[in-house]
């Protein structure tokens, strides 16, 4: 499911946003099992992907509140989560990093503290005391800037479903130490037809 917010001039473009994050979701977090709660999502073909042309923050923030209330409104079984794609805003991985203070922000505002949450993505991302240059840092990389709304009670039984739900992270790094930063990159090469 994809929608557009605030359109770009051409299809193509939004297009070309949604091909490159599905490719991302497809290569990295569902192939290399990133997220092993991703999956099933994708396959149910229940994530929303509402790619946005907005330029400024003022834009992003009216279009997330919009998301979360759709998201808080929606059939879990059709939508269970969005992926807020916003390729022309919050480029910078700083500004984007303040703005998710904004986002957590909105959620309590709305009324939506306990059901909903948001987790962050970014071409640039940066773990706390890591050196931008951390292979680490790629568990978190999107190709665009993106929020992506979850439900808290889609996420509670998911961890409930997958032992040691608490390894995650460190299994995530160990992953991308071992591959590398050659072997990351190979990964979005197309393989020659």
């Amino acid at each position: 499911m994809s929608v557009v917010l605030n359109p770009f001039d051409d299809a193509a473009t939004t297009a070309g946003v949604i091909a490159a994050t599905c490719r991302w979701l497809e290569l990295a977090v569902i192939g290399l099992n990133l997220c092993p709660f991703a999956k099933a999502v994708y396959v149910k073909q229940q994530i929303r992907y509402a790619v946005t042309a907005a330029t400024t923050a003022e834009e992003l923030r009216a279009e997330l509140q919009h998301e979360l209330q759709l998201l808080e409104q929606a059939n879990p079984e059709e939508v269970d989560t969005t992926l807020l794609i916003h390729p022309q805003v919050m480029t910078d991985f700083i500004d984007f990093h303040f703005f998710l203070r904004e986002a957590d922000a909105m959620i309590k505002r709305l009324g939506h503290e306990g059901n909903l949450q948001i987790a962050s993505f970014h071409p640039a991302y940066e773990f706390a005391g890591s050196a931008p240059g951390d292979i680490a840092n790629c568990t978190n990389r999107s190709p665009y800037p993106t929020l992506h709304l979850l439900r808290e009670a889609s996420i509670d039984r998911a961890v409930a479903a997958f032992p040691d739900a608490g390894a995650i992270y460190e299994r995530n790094i160990e992953t991308l130490r071992r591959l590398g930063h050659n072997g990351w990159n190979r990964l979005f090469v197309p393989n020659p037809s």
